[in-house]
């Protein structure tokens, strides 16, 4: 066993079994075993491959897309330019660089990047080190003001609680210890959070069907789009899910880009579960306005991704128009990424549609 494994088979011995959640935060989080304290995840050496490591593309539209959406706010002398969850910080650099042909953008931004990983931190910190950047451990320590918040692949890896249906109702999946082995077993009455799931869900529900809630994005959500009621601004959330929840279980483990149990050797690989779009826009507050989600292949599409592409494959070699190709099929072919994954906006008011939207 390795030493997280140790730490949370005492931590049960001590108080029983735990949530799934604890047990996602735990693996991914543990500030000294945790997953994203110990190394780079990203890439083809790492354990799998966001869509800004795909391409530079991505991160160029989205930096396009903060600019139109900067002119639509009446172009604030000042705003705060938010990832959460900036990984190696590419994608960050990528939309700076395409959003530079707007000086005035780049003269407003302030640079806020919400990274709870000293290690990813570190190299964020040497990827945009020609930028003025600020950490933030979670985003209670953002500044008040005008704000573009951008979040890729970071809500799949907020931790859930995971529901099995039974004779007594939604009953908790959780986690235990046996002889050092991790397993699942059900709690024998329901949990207050099952209150979250939502009531068609329950309706159609039949005995061992299993569903799952994140009540960490739902809360973050609604903090994110409060902000934005009260100071403007927008928020990009892109990241696969699911447009309604549904029952069946979606939490997954990824190690070496292969599919991985999660209850063996925790801190070792990624965890995450799909994102419950529906339950996110439920969760913004009355003022706010959501829109989409969107099939990522539509949001690329419509902000130029093919046109982006014809202009590099214009001076690349070809080989290199092999990869733009490649690329371009990776983020918006529906046996990809295109429809798994999806694009959701939320602004301050309904005035005017985002780009794409």
């Amino acid at each position: 066993m390795n030493p997280l494994a140790v730490s949370l088979e005492r931590r049960i011995a001590a108080e029983g079994p735990i949530t799934i959640a604890t047990y996602m935060a735990e693996a991914l989080m543990h500030p000294v075993h945790g997953y994203y304290a110990k190394a780079d995840p990203f890439g083809a050496d790492g354990d799998f491959t966001t869509a800004p490591e795909i391409s530079q593309m991505f991160g160029e539209l989205i930096g396009l897309w903060c600019v139109e959406m900067w002119h639509q706010l009446g172009a604030p002398a000042e705003i705060q330019l938010v990832e959460l969850g900036p990984g190696r910080g590419t994608l960050m650099v990528d939309a700076l660089r395409a959003a530079s042909i707007v000086p005035a953008f780049i003269d407003a931004v302030s640079l806020h990047l919400v990274e709870a990983s000293p290690a990813l931190r570190s190299v964020q910190e040497n990827s945009l080190r020609a930028f003025s950047v600020t950490w933030h451990d979670t985003m209670a320590t953002v500044p008040d003001g005008p704000m573009l918040l951008v979040a890729n692949e970071f809500f799949d890896a907020l931790p859930i609680h995971q529901f099995t249906y039974t004779e007594k109702g939604w009953c908790e999946r959780l986690v235990t210890s046996i002889d050092g082995d991790f397993s699942l077993i059900v709690a024998p009455r329901s949990a207050p959070l099952a209150s979250l799931i939502p009531k068609p869900l329950s309706a159609i529900a039949t005995i061992g069907a299993i569903t799952e809630i994140c009540p960490a994005a739902l809360s973050l959500i609604e903090r994110i789009s409060a902000k934005l009621v009260e100071f403007g601004g927008a928020a990009l959330v892109i990241d696969y899910g699911d447009e309604q929840v549904q029952a069946r279980p979606t939490l997954q483990s990824l190690r070496a880009h292969e599919y991985h149990d999660f209850l063996q050797t925790p801190g070792a690989a990624d965890i995450t579960a799909h994102v419950d779009f529906a339950g996110l826009k439920r969760a913004v507050v009355p003022k706010a306005e959501c829109w989409g989600p969107i099939a990522q292949r539509d949001f690329l599409l419509r902000l130029g991704l093919m046109e982006r592409a014809e202009r590099l494959r214009v001076k690349a070699t070809e080989m290199q128009r092999a990869d733009i190709d490649g690329a371009c099929h990776r983020l918006i072919a529906p046996e990809e990424m295109g429809t798994l994954f999806k694009a959701l906006a939320i602004t301050a008011d309904r005035a005017n549609p985002p780009p794409a939207f």
